[in-house]
């Protein structure tokens, strides 16, 4: 029996099949079974088309059978099969692709769904096999053929005696090695979790025989090992289904096993879309983060298929950074693939795919905080920061998008609020939203920079997060309304008639105590917004005090420094005791310094030196009368 050469450029070529176009061994059953899954749905549209008798879906599987002594795994379809010229032009020619050949004579007409587009993914069986063997009978034909092939040398082929139409495939499985375990694919378990990852989802019946352990008859108590045949995949993908035929617990109990998660998801997004982008998307929001969600080591991304057959376990490319919470699945037939079917091609389709997947998630979670607003704010204490963070990275390009999204705390309605809330109830004098920044709520409620804006009745929103600022920056307005902090150094607050302004009799102590405080603060001046604490800081510029502390947080040798305002409140007895202090420079200097230090300890700031700090304080405790 002659050994034929196969009709590539040259043996390198099928050694790059087998060797370099797949990243992982177990995709070579994936192959075989979408090459199965194409031959019976070959054979069901013409069964459809040329009216064939005898022909029935139901009757259509795909087969696996293991045996560990002889070391093969064999997959058998009853599909169209392939005459001896199919074996020859689809086998012995690398690259010719005999459904995609197939899909393009029936290009546009129904129930064509065709996997296998480059005629490559039979060879990545030879990743795992030292021989394969190949037995097939073309439907309709009395003759049957065995192609048989050890890789690069070629292949022979002979009559064979199959008897029903249909595929059969053995694989001589390779020895294990130190380096490669292909043991594992002896292993009904392997075998059965390779399947439910990448294949769950063909439309036909992948069976298997299964040992189990089921009660002996007759034998209370006693167990006996049988082999029973089971349909290992699920066919019908819940995404396909009608939403009226599903229930809450369908959903729930996909989303629990799919990814691991206890909790039912605190929303679920179903959609099916046809036209420019043909998909259907399953997506689940998860009621709680992953335990890894704030860390480097979680992967964003949604699972994505191609007819049923998982391609990607994450795909990137579908989700931006500030929805990466959300978990599912997108299943499409137009997708571009490389020719591994393991990675996308970046073509405009998976992008419109994207750009109409984050428009979804929008509008959902838009329904979700109008509808159930207790739901929505828990899923915000969530997974808010990531929103946030989205506002303010790629230069603000997503702010409006998200802008709708965001909570905040308000001081008036002690309960987290939309910014378009806030504006609404904005009183008719007032200029700005008001915002403060502090560790947490307890702590802003007795921020002394607040008093002038709550004596005003004006609305403060709390900004608890390091970002919170740095999201309403780039924001820069909403409503038609900009954003002031209440640390300012200008407030927009007219000042009353009667309060006592920086006159020049008061420009030789302050300058005098700014001099003492050695370039910790621009200046000090008089407070217009203090009513009954003695001393705040406030800054000018761009940067704040907050913004300063997280940004010195960060791991980076470039440190920043707000262009800060110490102010003191004229109406408070310190600063009578400053006046009487302008003959006396030192002691005007420690009065400064602790001053300042004061309100750095107000503001959750550190101290330089805190030592100092308690000396003079006991200092002025015992020297007082």
């Amino acid at each position: 029996m002659r050994t034929k050469q196969f009709k590539a450029e040259s043996k390198r070529l099928l050694d790059l099949m087998i060797n370099s176009i797949y990243t992982h061994k177990e995709i070579f059953l994936r192959e075989l079974i979408s090459n199965a899954s194409d031959a019976i749905d070959k054979l069901y549209y013409r069964s459809l088309s040329e009216g064939l008798t005898g022909v029935g879906r139901d009757d259509f599987f795909i087969r696996l059978d293991i045996d560990k002594d002889a070391r093969t795994l064999t997959l058998t379809d009853n599909g169209c099969g392939m005459t001896k010229d199919d074996l020859e032009n689809n086998l012995g020619t690398i690259a010719n692709s005999g459904s995609l050949k197939f899909k393009q004579e029936n290009e546009g007409k129904e129930e064509i769904d065709i996997i296998g587009q480059f005629g490559v993914g039979f060879y990545s069986a030879f990743m795992v096999s030292d021989c394969v063997t190949v037995e097939s009978r073309a439907f309709g034909s009395d003759e049957a053929w065995c192609w048989k092939s050890k890789g690069a040398e070629g292949y022979t082929i002979q009559p064979s005696d199959m008897e029903e139409h249909g595929t059969r495939i053995l694989l001589s499985i390779k020895k294990s090695t130190d380096d490669e375990d292909y043991d594992q694919f002896l292993e009904t378990y392997r075998l059965r979790s390779i399947i439910k990852k990448f294949s769950d989802y063909i439309r036909y019946p992948i069976k298997m025989d299964v040992e189990k352990s089921v009660p002996k008859e007759g034998e209370e108590g006693k167990f006996e090992t049988v082999t029973q045949t089971e349909t290992i995949n699920s066919m019908v993908p819940l995404w396909r289904r009608n939403k009226n035929e599903l229930t809450d617990e369908d959903y729930n109990n996909f989303y629990k096993e799919k990814f691991f998660d206890y909790e039912d998801p605190a929303r679920v997004i179903h959609s099916s879309t046809e036209g420019v982008a043909t998909y259907q998307a399953l997506m689940f929001i998860p009621s709680r983060p992953p335990f890894n969600y704030y860390t480097r080591e979680y992967e964003k991304g949604l699972q994505l298929y191609a007819s049923g057959v998982l391609i990607m376990e994450k795909c990137a490319d579908l989700l931006p950074d500030y929805f990466s919470f959300v978990r599912g699945l997108v299943d499409s037939q137009d997708l571009s693939l490389n020719i591994s079917r393991e990675m996308l091609q970046h073509d405009h389709q998976l992008k419109t795919i994207a750009t109409r997947l984050e428009k979804k998630i929008k509008s959902e979670l838009l329904s979700m905080l109008e509808n159930e607003r207790d739901k929505y704010e828990k899923f915000f204490n969530s997974f808010g920061m990531q929103l946030k963070y989205g506002m303010y990275s790629d230069y603000g390009q997503h702010k409006e998008l998200l802008e709708d999204l965001l909570l905040f705390y308000s001081s008036t309605e002690k309960k987290p609020v939309t910014l378009k809330e806030y504006v609404e109830r904005m009183k008719e004098e007032q200029k700005f939203i008001y915002y403060a920044c502090g560790d947490n709520v307890d702590k802003i409620d007795k921020l002394p920079q607040t008093e002038a804006v709550r004596d005003k009745g004006f609305e403060i929103l709390y900004c608890t997060e390091d970002i919170d600022e740095f999201a309403l920056r780039v924001l820069h307005e909403s409503g038609g309304k900009e954003f002031k902090s209440v640390s300012a150094a200008d407030l927009g607050i007219d000042v009353l008639e009667n309060e006592q302004e920086d006159k020049e009799e008061n420009k030789e102590l302050f300058t005098a105590m700014t001099e003492a405080l050695e370039g910790k603060v621009k200046t000090v001046r008089l407070s217009k917004r203090l009513k009954t604490h003695p001393v705040c800081l406030s800054s000018e510029g761009e940067l704040s005090l907050e913004m300063e502390k997280v940004l010195n947080a960060m791991p980076t040798d470039n440190k920043v420094k707000a262009e800060l305002v110490l102010e003191i409140n004229q109406n408070h007895p310190i600063f009578a005791s400053l006046l009487a202090l302008k003959d006396n420079p030192e002691k005007l200097k420690d009065y400064s310094r602790l001053l300042y230090t004061q309100a750095l300890l107000i503001e959750g700031m550190p101290i330089e030196d805190p030592v100092e700090f308690s000396n003079k304080i006991c200092d002025l405790m015992a020297s007082a009368d």
